[in-house]
């Protein structure tokens, strides 16, 4: 079945979230993300989520800075400057923020988000980005208006990881010490 006709089936059902992390669409993606190393994926998700929060703002959300603080948290905490407890508080705060979005591709744009600062804690947490993410493009643009800016995304998010794995080396990033090589 191809990717569109797994997300109008998921439509039907009432699904709230419309991809898997081992859906065929996904599957190149979550290939390289795995071929990356945790800092390189970091980067990677936390660039994304700075997206997200931004599409938030554009949303005209109230909560959109609880975004943005729970991306900050996850930087600091990278860094070494803050313990997981504190980020996890800002981690948990944005995904609870979904609860009283404004609309549903809000809410996915928080929980994707939510699952990009996660992603220092571990790199499984990145697919999950990604999983939210398109499903906030398909409630924006609907399930028949779609496919060009979820495929286009999916390419994005594949060039961003190329850029981000030869760049990293030069970023002069600082790295929290179980975040180190």
């Amino acid at each position: 079945m191809e990717w569109i006709e797994e997300v109008r089936d998921k439509i039907k059902r009432k699904r709230s979230i419309l991809f898997d992390v081992d859906c065929e669409l996904l599957c190149a993606l979550c290939a390289a993300l795995e071929r990356r190393d945790r800092r390189t994926l970091i980067l990677w998700a936390l660039a994304l989520a700075e997206n997200c929060a931004e599409r938030l703002s554009e949303l005209g959300e109230c909560d959109a800075d609880v975004a943005f603080s729970a991306i900050f948290a996850a930087r600091t905490w990278a860094a070494g400057d803050i313990k997981m407890p504190e980020a996890r508080r800002a981690i948990l705060y944005c995904h609870a923020a979904a609860k009283t979005a404004g609309s549903r591709e809000a809410a996915a744009l928080f929980h994707a988000v939510g699952q990009a600062c996660s992603s220092v804690h571990t790199p499984r947490h990145a697919p999950g980005l990604c999983v939210y993410e398109l499903t906030a493009y398909v409630l924006r643009y609907g399930a028949d208006g779609c496919r060009e800016a979820v495929e286009g995304r999916i390419c994005e998010y594949l060039r961003l990881l190329d850029e981000l794995s030869f760049r990293r080396f030069c970023t002069g990033e600082k790295w929290a010490n179980f975040l180190r090589d």
